[in-house]
């Protein structure tokens, strides 16, 4: 009897000590930061700088090919004393990474030049060279008062774990107006309690694309001579929810107001988009554009329920959107019973023509 009871209580032993041997495998370990400060001049000083509380980066230029990658403490404070200019090649990029629990990037007005002309063909991410992405953010805390200049392709990729506030930020690329394609300025996926406000935006696609995310703001932000404001291209098991589209101005854009899902996918949904006090000038396609037969190649015309969107709605302070002469006001294509609940009661429109509103019931609004 004692054999078999000592034998239990070693099972028991080792079993605690599995499941606990896994369980503190499945915790994540952050690193506290030291009590210093440390300086970057160029990539070899990086190792060493992240481990201070405060870290401060001097203007250098980073080798092409090579990824800035800043895998900061708990709680670092970053600042930016000059501008970072990347050196040119054609590879996938990113060219910066930076991750990080509560941590403080301030910009201080400076600039990061990846020199995209270097690059630039008119095809973009669909063809010709390969062009890297510029900056990829997998980091909570606050991002603060800097430039992203001149990127190939798209600028911010953010994938934020926990609450993160991008504030007065610059994406500029007027310069690839002739060459410059799929320059989106922030294209956000995985991300939860994001805000985005005071951004300037110069590009020629999307000013914000959002991909895929729960408690999303957009707000008090400029976007020119783009593709406007996205949610989406939703695609299979993605979901998009909680977003608030705030006092943004939107000036000669294709699209004003977008949300667009792919046809032909599955388990994705968007719902409970709120738009309230944007204003619209000089939409070159369509001033609100609501698709679901979104394809990277082109719309399809071909609608599928794989994608539902819900509360869809223009409340708030008044939403104004103008359409230049060619263009559509609102554009509605549902597949049948995938809307629904769409209030467009504070949506002020004007210019072009009416548009079309396809398989959805839309509540105060008539072409």
């Amino acid at each position: 009897m004692k054999f078999v009871l000592v034998s239990l209580a070693l099972a028991s032993a080792a079993t605690l000590t599995t499941a606990t041997s896994h369980e503190l495998a499945r915790v994540p370990v952050h690193r506290q930061a030291k009590r210093c400060t440390g300086t970057i001049a160029s990539l070899d000083d990086v190792a060493a700088a992240v481990k201070c509380a405060t870290v401060n980066i001097k203007s250098f230029t980073v080798p092409a090919g090579k990824t800035f990658e800043l895998d900061l403490a708990d709680g670092a404070v970053v600042n930016l004393q000059g501008d970072i200019t990347f050196g040119s090649k054609s590879w996938a990029g990113p060219l910066m990474l930076i991750q990080g629990k509560d941590i403080r990037f301030n910009g201080g007005g400076h600039k990061l030049d990846r020199q995209g002309a270097k690059l630039w063909d008119a095809l973009g991410s669909n063809g010709g060279v390969t062009k890297p992405k510029f900056f990829k953010v997998k980091a909570s805390g606050v991002m603060d008062n800097f430039t992203l200049l001149n990127q190939p392709v798209q600028g911010f990729s953010v994938s934020n774990p926990a609450k993160l506030v991008m504030s007065n930020i610059v994406v500029d690329v007027r310069a690839g107006a002739k060459l410059g394609h799929n320059t989106d300025a922030f294209d956000i996926s995985a991300a939860k309690d994001l805000t985005i406000t005071k951004a300037t935006i110069y590009n020629q696609d999307d000013c914000v694309a959002i991909n895929d995310g729960d408690g999303i703001t957009i707000q008090d932000s400029t976007c020119t001579g783009g593709h406007g404001i996205s949610v989406g291209s939703i695609k299979s098991n993605k979901t998009v929810r909680n977003v608030l589209i705030k006092n943004n101005r939107i000036i000669d854009n294709d699209n004003g107001l977008r949300i667009k899902t792919y046809d032909a996918q599955t388990g994705a949904s968007v719902s409970g988009v709120h738009y309230t006090g944007n204003v619209a000038t000089g939409c070159k396609k369509y001033g609100v554009i609501i698709q679901q037969d979104y394809t990277n190649e082109g719309a399809t015309g071909k609608t599928t329920v794989g994608v539902p969107i819900s509360g869809v709605h223009f409340t708030g302070d008044t939403n104004t959107v103008s359409v230049a002469s060619g263009a559509k006001r609102v554009y509605i294509l549902c597949a049948k019973g995938s809307c629904s609940d769409f209030d467009f009661s504070n949506l002020k429109t004007s210019g072009g023509s009416a548009g079309s509103i396809t398989n959805v019931s839309v509540k105060n609004y008539s072409l």
